[in-house]
């Protein structure tokens, strides 16, 4: 009869009382020789013995529930949560109330799993934060230092450093600028302005602008055959086109010498446009492809470094489309 697995607490006080009486009833028997006397005895303990564990199991249980739930929520119970747990929690059998525990420990686990990760993350970025604030700050430092020492009285030498010092403030503007937009991004700050436009339009845009730069690699910019014919979608424009930028510059930087940046566009249903960006040129490692939105992550850091950039633009780019 215990094999049973959501036995309750009334149920489990009963098989209690009677297994008692049983042993009382056989006890005033063995003694008194009356089938009567043991009849009535067995009767009237069965009963008290059935109540009175019914109540004090009732009464621990209680108590024991009552402290777990409390101690899951952590917080002080309000009026209607001590209505919740005096009227509805001593209804829950056993196997109910594992099942919510075992429910918050799983969230729990995975609530520490997040902020380990995140912890992880964190470090990384303040290491990598540090790295790309002092690499424009110590480029212009140096080059200043240089114009102080003397070289500033040299015409030529002098426009090349102002020129570079110019360059590593740019980078080092670029940076606090993707900084700032990310904190706005976390705080859900930046409005979306939609408007309507062709997307090829925009395509030839960006490629438009990056076209010096694809011709000192000889990297061709092509919208794909097939996808020319005019595709209108509404969107925020210049958000669409910051990830556009970031990621024909991308193609470029890490592009084939004498390759192509291919731009293809598809209509997916009547709200859904995709616009793809392909490169001939080294691609990313498989194991590496679910990191590319962290924030200044680069597969190789080395070569990153030297091509420039922050590491910034596709991981906050993605929130914006």
């Amino acid at each position: 009869m215990f094999q049973k697995k959501n036995i309750s607490t009334t149920e489990l006080s009963v098989y209690t009382g009677l297994i008692i009486s049983g042993l009382m009833g056989l006890t005033v028997f063995l003694l008194s020789t009356s089938w009567k006397t043991a009849g009535i005895a067995f009767l009237v303990s069965s009963i008290l013995s059935s109540y009175i564990i019914f109540q004090v199991l009732d009464r621990f249980l209680y108590r024991k529930i009552k402290l777990i739930y409390k101690f899951i929520s952590q917080t002080k119970a309000t009026q209607r949560e001590e209505f919740y747990a005096s009227e509805i929690l001593p209804q829950k059998t056993i196997k109910q109330v594992q099942q919510d525990v075992e429910q918050w420990a799983h969230d729990r686990r995975g609530e520490l799993e997040r902020l380990q990760s995140n912890e992880t993350f964190r470090k990384e970025f303040l290491m990598n934060l540090a790295h790309e604030l002092k690499t424009p700050i110590f480029s212009a430092q140096g080059y200043i230092e240089t114009l102080l020492d003397g070289a500033i009285n040299d015409e030529k030498q002098r426009m090349v450093f102002l020129e570079n010092s110019s360059r590593s403030i740019d980078r080092l503007a670029a940076l606090v600028d993707d900084l700032d937009v990310i904190s706005k991004l976390e705080s859900n700050r930046i409005p979306i302005d939609p408007e309507n436009f062709v997307i090829q339009d925009l395509i030839r845009e960006t490629f438009a602008e990056l076209q010096q730069q694809a011709e000192n690699k000889g990297i061709q910019l092509l919208i794909k055959k097939g996808c020319e014919s005019a595709v209108e979608v509404s969107a925020d424009r210049m958000k669409i086109k910051q990830v556009l930028v970031n990621l024909v510059e991308n193609s470029i930087k890490y592009g084939k010498l004498s390759g192509e940046t291919n731009a293809g566009i598809y209509i997916v249903d009547r709200r859904t446009v995709l616009v793809e960006i392909t490169d001939n040129g080294i691609g990313i490692a498989e194991d590496q492809v679910s990191r590319v939105f962290e924030r200044f992550f680069r597969t190789d850091s080395a070569r990153s470094r030297s091509q420039g950039g922050t590491g910034l633009g596709v991981g906050h780019r993605k929130t914006h489309c």
